[in-house]
């Protein structure tokens, strides 16, 4: 019979230390020339 396979134990996902939104509080997509908010849509431009 085959034998089994041992299940490898899954590490907890590190995430980035990132802004957060001030309207909703999720963690803010970093774009290159944005910050922009996926839950409510709240964007901030970068000034270069």
């Amino acid at each position: 019979m085959a034998e089994k396979k041992e299940k490898k134990e899954k590490k907890p996902k590190e995430y980035k230390t990132g802004k957060m939104c001030p309207k909703c509080g999720s963690r803010m997509a970093d774009h290159k020339n944005r910050l922009s908010c996926g839950k409510c849509g709240y964007t901030e431009f970068k000034h270069e």
